[in-house]
């Protein structure tokens, strides 16, 4: 994407607090090239780990299956971690409505409706989770 240069730039910069509440900035190494990809990725806290939704059909995130070491730069500082991916669609429904739980406007944002009586519209959370990863990071 064009603008992931610009957000990178501005996470790496002394104004990294306009975006670094909701943006980190995530490097993976390639299992097959070792080279590193440094990605700019919308995170929200849930317990004691970060998560990012990502698209199934975007190619960052495979690198991660199995588990995998990443360097954040997160609100400012680089952590060392580990991070998995979430990938067969029951856990991703699982985590999705955990997530939407945490932070509820999220869900609209991903196209998950609500039913009049608050819960999540089952046939929009299965269609979201369909096309879709969760990636989980410990913060520290």
């Amino acid at each position: 994407m064009w603008f992931n240069p610009l957000i990178a730039a501005v996470l790496r910069s002394p104004f990294h607090g306009m975006l670094s509440r909701s943006v980190m900035l995530m490097t993976v190494t390639g299992r097959k090239s070792r080279a590193a990809y440094t990605t700019p990725v919308n995170y929200l806290p849930v317990g004691e780990e970060l998560w990012t939704v990502s698209f199934r059909n975007r190619t960052w995130w495979r690198n991660l299956r199995g588990g995998a070491a990443v360097t954040l730069r997160l609100r400012g500082g680089l952590v060392q971690t580990t991070a998995l991916v979430v990938e067969p669609q029951a856990e991703v429904t699982q985590a999705l409505a955990a997530l939407f739980e945490a932070a509820p406007g999220y869900a609209r944002a991903l196209g998950v409706n609500r039913a009049p009586d608050g819960r999540l519209d089952a046939s929009t959370l299965q269609v979201s989770a369909r096309d879709r990863v969760i990636v989980k990071v410990r913060a520290a």
